[in-house]
């Protein structure tokens, strides 16, 4: 008897899961299980997309601009922060709906409903989840993704001016520096050897020399970082110098190893952090948009930015209601019209609240009548849905729409059905008999 006590001690335990878990309701694991994974992955899926989307992008330009593959990962790593402000909140508002979904479909929700859980007790672990990626989001709005932005702008200007180390293109004339120019044939291991070289180099007496190389290789020198080496192997020197001595012939020179010093352009420093308004972290960004000495013009962006920013984290409050009032189907159905409605009802009001942004930017309508206003708008049909769903029985918030689709539905299947009748062909008298000797 101690021994089966203890085993189902252990096997208790187990059940229960992680420490922290266990001070929770069964109920409130439950609904967390559910609310975790599909929030968990609609996150991932997003975040990838959008990233394998700038990444075909960055790729493209990074071929164009001659740059080195690396720097492709770190220019995505710079937009981490930044997708993944986008996506917090989409994966919340699924994860939370598609959660509920499953206990209304599998009928536990009505079981849940009828010994007394409300909507609002339901809500509780959902809304414990939002407050921490609340949290998550102002860090990243307000702090990570201004500073990450700068550094993704960074990385392109120093990829445009060469600084990261652009590569030689093959089969083209590439300018190095001042009077000097190389085409090479082919590049191998990742740029660093040159094959079939030819580089012409001219100095302000009107010398020339022409060179041709079976190889060749960059190597830094330690005394002067302005300056590199062209390591050239197997070739020839044409030293022409006609121009300043006449009639004097071009000299020939053939080597085994030549050192080509070529010294490197001057690159401009990139400019200090806070071009723009989205560049500026909190402290910054109150600091200039509320002060009489900024520019009007700074100072309008400013607000437009700081307002954007507030209205989109505040919103994400409201997303646990939003999902609820979408994740019930109709009953005796299984509907998934609810989920396509919330993606679209966030996306859209995403792009509203961009194009408040950018005209409260230019100083047009004030920030707070083109960010709150649809903000006040937007709350408002939510928690009309929400309280469709919760406080009015059968209540279906966008029971139109579902049987629009319904009705919809129905009638393409039974056009696909009228197409399948009027195409199924028709056994002649002879063709039935075929028929039976060719199956046996």
């Amino acid at each position: 008897m101690p021994a089966c006590s203890h085993t189902t001690n252990r096997q208790a335990t187990r059940r229960s899961g992680p420490l922290v878990l266990r001070f929770l309701p069964a109920i409130d694991r439950y609904i967390l299980r559910l609310v975790i994974v599909p929030m968990v992955g609609v996150f991932a899926l997003a975040a990838s997309l959008f990233m394998l989307d700038k990444m075909l992008r960055l790729f493209d330009f990074v071929a164009v601009e001659g740059g080195p593959v690396g720097v492709v990962f770190r220019m995505l790593g710079a937009l981490v922060p930044e997708y993944a402000s986008l996506a917090i909140p989409l994966g919340l508002l699924l994860g939370i709906l598609l959660a509920f979904r499953k206990l209304a479909t599998s009928s536990e929700l009505d079981v849940m409903r009828a010994v007394g859980l409300s909507y609002g007790r339901l809500l509780r672990v959902p809304y414990a989840i939002t407050l921490v990626l609340v949290a998550i989001n102002v860090g990243l709005v307000f702090y990570i993704q201004p500073v990450s932005r700068y550094y993704y702008e960074q990385l392109e200007y120093e990829l445009r001016s060469g600084a990261l180390g652009a590569s030689i293109k093959v089969g083209e004339f590439n300018k190095l520096a001042d009077r000097f120019a190389l085409r090479i044939d082919a590049s191998e291991d990742e740029g660093r050897r040159l094959i079939g070289i030819f580089a012409r180099v001219a100095n302000e007496k009107g010398q020339v020399l022409s060179i041709s190389a079976r190889e060749g290789r960059f190597l830094a020198t330690s005394d002067n970082p302005d300056t590199i080496i062209l390591r050239l192997i197997e070739g020839t020197i044409i030293q022409d110098t006609s121009l300043k001595e006449n009639g004097a012939s071009p000299r020939v020179l053939s080597f085994s190893r030549h050192d080509l010093p070529i010294d490197l352009p001057a690159i401009e420093q990139f400019r200090a952090r806070g071009d723009s308004t989205r560049e500026y972290i909190l402290p910054e960004l109150l600091r200039i948009s509320w002060n009489d000495r900024t520019a009007p013009a700074q100072r309008d962006a400013g607000q437009a930015t700081f307002n954007y920013r507030l209205v989109e984290i505040v919103m994400m409050l409201l997303m646990p209601l939003l999902a609820v009032a979408l994740a019930i189907p109709p009953k005796r159905s299984t509907s998934a019209l609810g989920v396509f409605v919330s993606i679209v009802m966030v996306v859209a009001y995403h792009k509203v609240n961009q194009y408040g942004e950018d005209v409260a930017s230019l100083g047009r309508i004030d920030p707070i009548i083109a960010l709150w206003v649809p903000f006040v708008l937007f709350a408002a049909l939510i928690i009309w849905m929400y309280t469709r769903v919760a406080h009015v029985p059968g209540g279906q918030p966008i029971g139109a729409l579902e049987t629009a689709a319904s009705k919809l539905g129905k009638r393409i299947a039974t056009l696909f059905a009228r197409r399948k009748r009027h195409y199924q062909p028709v056994l002649r008298d002879g063709d039935a008999d075929l028929a039976a000797q060719a199956a046996e």
